[in-house]
């Protein structure tokens, strides 16, 4: 038993991904659907999924939801709504109310977007996010290194919210360094209430040359500062693609923590995501 805790879908004659611009992400410019992805994670073991929004769009995550219910294979989403709104408690109840809505769990916003590298501390984000908090869900965290001094003040700020972080905060795998992140994702360890997700490392790696040896300094900060309980396996396809098929991403992370108990893996590889997500 297999979870995916994170992975995305799009049509792009629904709606466009605006993020998907140049030559490097050229082959991410096509549709990717539940169809695409369900023969490749039962393939592979993975009987459970989480879907996780792409695009700040309201539109976006009721679709989503719709999704879930419609398939199986997804047991629960991250959305987005603005953590901004003034009614944001009311905006979340009507998600939940909507076809597919009791597969809510998370919600996340692309704050690797934002040019103020403290965005998640202003009083307006502040407010959204304690409305996320009372509503039972978590908050996945998408940054990049020098977002995360933010994130622990964020996640020490609001000790009732469980903050997941995507893609261990997107380390500079390619250039093989390692500080500040290290220093700044421990620092972020530190807090009980945060969790981390073992994806994203191959596209943040050299694309076209990467081995599991590259990946494994990094993943290793990771296991050790967090632990299995607190550490949850995600492909991240189809942006994988770009670097890895879906088989080879899973297989690259269950090598990665092959040296962990059968309990452990258990952990990273089911158990934390059913755990906090409420799968």
């Amino acid at each position: 038993m297999t979870v995916d805790a994170h992975h995305h879908v799009w049509d792009l004659t629904v709606r466009d991904q605006d993020w998907i611009t140049g030559e490097e992400l050229r082959p991410l410019r096509r549709d990717f659907t539940v169809e695409d992805l369900q023969p490749q994670a039962r393939a592979a073991g993975v009987d459970r999924t989480v879907l996780v929004q792409t695009v700040t769009v309201p539109e976006e995550t009721p679709e989503l939801l719709a999704l879930a219910d419609a398939h199986d294979l997804i047991a629960g989403v991250v959305g987005w709504v603005d953590l901004t709104r003034p009614d944001i408690a009311a905006e979340l109840a009507r998600l939940r109310d909507l076809p597919g809505g009791r597969h809510l769990k998370g919600v996340r916003h692309q704050v690797q977007a934002e040019p103020d590298p403290r965005w998640l501390l202003r009083p307006d984000v502040r407010r959204g996010l304690a409305a996320v908090s009372d509503a039972g869900l978590v908050h996945d965290l998408v940054v990049v290194p020098h977002q995360l001094p933010a994130c622990v003040e964020s996640a020490a700020g609001h000790p009732g919210l469980t903050f997941v972080l995507d893609h261990l905060g997107k380390p500079p795998i390619a250039s093989g360094e390692r500080e500040p992140w290290a220093t700044a994702v421990r620092a972020l360890a530190a807090l009980p209430n945060t969790v981390c997700k073992l994806s994203g490392l191959v596209t943040e790696a050299d694309p076209a040359t990467w081995t599991t040896a590259d990946l494994r300094p990094y993943a290793d900060v990771v296991l050790d500062a967090f632990g299995p309980d607190r550490l949850m396996y995600g492909s991240d396809w189809p942006v994988c693609t770009l670097a890895a098929g879906y088989a080879e991403v899973l297989a690259a992370a269950r090598e990665l923590t092959s040296e962990l108990s059968a309990a452990e893996r258990a952990a990273v590889f089911e158990g934390t995501a059913t755990r906090v997500y409420g799968l």
